[in-house]
C-alpha cells in the first residue's frame, strides 16, 4: 500500500510520491532556544521521529533536517534580563533540547543547522529577492513585499485584505503594514552581522527558507512543524522561497498541540511542563508512549490521570516482553510488521489504530503463555518488537535497556537477588499461615515501586 499523508496545503490526505524514488527529504522547524523545552515542544520532534522511522521501515532512505533558531527577540530579551551573552542562552537551551530529544528516544537528525551559521545564505536570498522585485530595504531593515507574490496566504487560506501581520519592535519603513521583516536593523547593544543594507540580524522566517535551500535544494518532499507555525512562519517561508525561484516543499505536515485546560501549552501562559522535570517523575519511555501514541493531528490534553493510564498500558506491554524473555531468552524483531499495523501506519501515520494491533498482539501472546505455547509466544514477541521499533518503544532496544553496557544488567541482578531474598521470607510466612506478615512484605515491596505477581512457578517481580 502507498503511504498517504495529510497535506495542509491541499487540505486532504494525499498519496505520497517521493521526489527521488526510494528517498525522502524532510525539513522540520526545530527549537527556538530561548528556554528549556516543555513536553509541548518535544511532541513535534516525537511525531516526526515516528514518521521518519516508518519511512525507513518501508525501505526509504531519509534525509532529515531539523533547524535551531539561536537568535531572535526572545533570546535577546532573556540575555538582557539575565545579564548574560545571547549566545550562552541559546547554547544552554540547545543542549537542553537535545537532551530532551535523546531522553525520549528521538533519532538524531541528518543535519541540525543553526540560524547564525547561515548568514551568507540569507544575504544571498535577500539579494535575489530584491533583484526580482519581491523585497526592499528600508531603514536598515529588509522586507518582503507580500503584494508582489500572488500565491501568498494559500497555505493558511486567509484573505490579504484581512491580514494582520505580527510585527516586532523597530520595524520601520514598511511600504505596507502587511509586509514582513526578513532582516532587522541593528539596535545598540544587540548582536548584528554586516550586510549590503547595513548591520542587523535575521528575521525568523528567512532562516528556514535559506537553510532548507542549502541542505535540501530547490525542492524537497516534506516540510513539517507545529500547527501554530502555519501562519505566519510557514506562509512566509513559502513566499520567500518560491519568489526566490525554489519549488520548495511538496507536502506540508503539521502536528497538533499539547494543551492544558484547553489552551496551548506555552511559557507565556505559565502552564508549561518541563521535560527535565517530567523525566524525574515518569520514565522517559512512558512519556514517549504518552506523547507519541495519539494521532499527530489530534490535540493532547495534559493530565496526570492520562499519564498514569499510559504508564499502565505500557506496563502491560513490558510485562509480556519480560515473561517471554524469561522463558525463551531475547527474541529478535520480525523482519515485517503485521499487515494490519502497516495498513494503519500507511494511512496518515495512524498510530492509534496501529497501537490497537500492538495490544491485540500482547493479548494473544499472553494467551499463548498461559497455554504454555512457547513457539506462539515467541512469534508474537517478534511481531511486537518489530511494531514497537517503528514507534520507538521497544523496551529491549539498547536505547532503553542501558545502551549496551553491562551496568544495567549488573544492577538488575543485584536487585533481583535482594528481592528474591525478601520474597523467600514472604513465602515462608505464607507457609506458616502468617498472612499478615506476608501481606505486609508485599505491600512494602509495592510501596518501593515493585509489582509482585504470584504464578504457578512462584512469585515474579517487576517495576510497577
Amino acid at each position: 500500500m502507498t503511504i498517504r499523508l495529510y497535506d495542509t496545503s491541499a487540505r486532504q490526505i494525499r498519496d505520497f510520491t517521493p521526489l527521488v524514488p526510494g528517498c525522502v527529504s524532510i525539513y522540520l522547524c526545530g527549537a527556538t532556544v530561548q528556554a528549556a523545552p516543555h513536553i509541548g515542544h518535544i511532541r513535534s520532534g516525537l511525531n516526526f521521529d515516528i514518521m521518519r522511522r516508518w519511512f525507513e521501515h518501508r525501505g526509504y532512505g531519509v534525509t532529515f533536517v531539523r533547524n535551531v533558531t539561536d537568535i531572535d527577540d526572545k533570546i535577546i530579551k532573556k540575555a538582557e534580563e539575565q545579564d548574560r551573552p545571547w549566545w550562552s542562552i541559546g547554547y544552554e537551551n540547545e543542549v537542553a533540547f537535545n537532551t530532551a530529544y535523546d531522553s525520549l528516544g528521538c533519532l538524531r537528525p541528518t543535519y541540525e543547522p543553526r540560524a547564525t551559521g547561515h548568514i551568507p545564505e540569507m544575504i544571498e536570498m535577500m539579494r535575489g529577492l530584491i533583484e526580482r522585485g519581491h523585497a526592499y530595504a528600508a531603514d536598515g531593515n529588509v522586507y518582503f513585499d507580500v503584494r508582489s507574490f500572488p500565491e501568498y496566504l494559500q497555505l493558511s487560506n486567509q484573505e490579504l485584505d484581512n491580514l494582520r501581520q505580527p510585527e516586532g519592535e523597530g520595524e520601520t519603513g514598511k511600504r505596507d503594514p502587511r509586509d514582513f521583516a526578513m532582516w532587522k536593523a541593528a539596535r545598540e547593544g544587540e548582536p548584528s552581522w554586516e550586510t549590503p543594507w547595513g548591520r542587523g540580524r535575521p528575521g525568523w522566517h528567512l532562516e528556514c527558507s535559506a537553510m532548507a535551500h542549502k541542505y535540501l535544494g530547490t525542492v524537497f518532499d516534506i516540510h513539517g512543524g507545529g500547527v501554530d507555525l502555519v501562519f505566519p512562519h510557514h506562509e512566509n517561508e513559502i513566499a520567500q522561497a518560491k519568489a526566490f525561484g525554489d519549488d520548495f516543499a511538496r507536502y506540508w505536515s503539521h502536528n497538533a498541540w499539547v494543551t492544558m485546560s484547553g489552551e496551548k501549552m506555552s511559557k507565556s501562559l505559565g502552564n508549561s511542563v518541563l521535560v527535565s522535570e517530567m523525566v524525574k517523575r515518569w520514565r522517559p519511555i512512558v512519556l514517549r508512549y504518552y506523547l507519541g501514541t495519539p494521532h499527530y493531528r489530534s490535540m493532547i490534553e495534559y493530565s496526570e490521570e492520562a499519564l498514569r493510564e499510559a504508564e499502565s498500558a505500557f506496563a502491560r506491554i513490558e510485562g509480556f516482553v519480560q515473561r517471554v524473555v524469561e522463558k525463551a531468552g531475547v527474541v529478535e524483531p520480525a523482519a515485517e510488521v503485521p499487515p494490519a499495523f502497516a495498513e494503519a501506519m500507511d494511512d496518515d501515520l495512524g498510530v492509534p489504530q496501529a497501537l490497537a494491533i500492538v495490544h491485540t498482539t500482547v493479548r494473544q501472546g499472553n494467551s499463548a503463555l498461559t497455554a504454555d505455547d512457547k513457539e506462539a509466544a515467541v512469534a508474537r514477541l517478534a511481531e511486537l518488537r518489530a511494531m514497537l521499533g517503528v514507534l520507538g518503544l521497544d523496551p529491549l532496544d539498547e536505547r532503553w535497556s542501558g545502551g549496551g553496557t553491562d551496568r544495567g544488567e549488573d544492577l538488575h541482578g543485584v536487585v533481583d537477588s535482594l528481592v528474591r531474598l525478601v520474597l523467600e521470607q514472604r513465602q515462608a510466612a505464607r507457609a506458616r499461615k502468617d498472612y499478615a506478615t506476608a501481606d505486609a512484605i508485599r505491600d512494602q515491596l509495592q510501596q518501593s515501586g515493585l509489582a509482585i505477581e504470584d504464578t504457578p512457578s512462584g512469585p515474579r517481580w517487576s517495576l510497577s
